[in-house]
């Protein structure tokens, strides 16, 4: 995707789970919540900082070519309906991904790029998309932290509910798809195609929230958030129209939003 370049997790099949382990490990995600520090890239340092992440790991993945500036970045970046953010570890750049957060009338997003005869009917229905793409981590910090790609996914689900988004998009290799269908319900609605500026084909899954969050929240409770933590992150994006303004929520104690020990 461009989110292919994050090292996921293995994922066990469900028979092979037990509760007690998926239980630490949530806790485990929950304690590193507690760590990170999630900013949205809005100084030219930053970018750079986080062009150059992408460029460590697409090339270690093979999905790019070496270049004198050992960044990667393209002109999605700089879109009014984007949004990078970077997640720092006590400080260090641990991961970034980007969303587009989409509708008809800001219908310019990467996977539009590529899957647009899927895409179109559902923008045209008025269906607000929510685009992942530049999903990376840090070699080191991510196999210390196996948690971390799933932190780093939750800003996803948490923009995905922020806009009322019917889908979550993912365009994913071939390789990755199981981690997405397993951990957070996503399916595949093409496979992969030829992918802008990247060496390998992308497939595209999407996911409805609103059908699998009870399953989700159950697995995986850090999912959870508040309507004021999603408001501080993506209230910039003030050019949604009314329709697709985001609801409140019910508002918990944060102890609502940690799984029990």
């Amino acid at each position: 995707m461009g989110a292919v370049a994050v090292a996921l997790p293995r994922v066990e099949s469900r028979s092979a789970e037990r509760p007690e382990t998926r239980k630490t490990f949530a806790n485990r995600v929950a304690e590193l919540l507690d760590r990170l520090d999630c900013r949205p890239a809005d100084t030219p340092e930053e970018r750079e900082a986080i062009y150059h992440l992408r460029y460590q790991a697409y090339l270690r993945e093979g999905v790019i070519s070496p270049n004198a500036s050992e960044m990667f970045s393209d002109p999605y970046d700089d879109l009014e309906n984007a949004q990078i953010f970077g997640l720092y570890l006590d400080g260090e750049l641990a991961s970034s991904i980007r969303i587009h957060a989409t509708s008809a009338e800001h219908a310019d997003f990467p996977s539009y790029k590529v899957f647009a005869d899927l895409l179109e009917p559902e923008l045209r229905a008025g269906r607000v998309i929510v685009d992942l793409t530049r999903f990376v981590t840090d070699k080191t910090l991510s196999q210390l932290h196996p948690g971390l790609a799933y932190a780093t996914m939750r800003l996803g689900w948490l923009a995905a509910e922020h806009f009322r988004a019917k889908h979550l998009l993912a365009p994913v290799r071939a390789e990755h798809q199981a981690f997405y269908r397993r951990s957070f319900g996503h399916r595949l609605i093409c496979e992969p195609r030829p992918y802008p500026l990247l060496a390998k084909p992308i497939g595209l899954m999407t996911v409805d929230i609103s059908t699998v969050a009870d399953q989700v929240y159950r697995r995986h409770p850090f999912f959870r958030s508040t309507f004021f933590e999603r408001r501080m992150l993506f209230e910039r994006n003030r050019w949604m129209s009314p329709a697709f303004a985001p609801r409140q929520a019910t508002v918990l104690p944060m102890d609502a939003y940690r799984p029990t020990p």
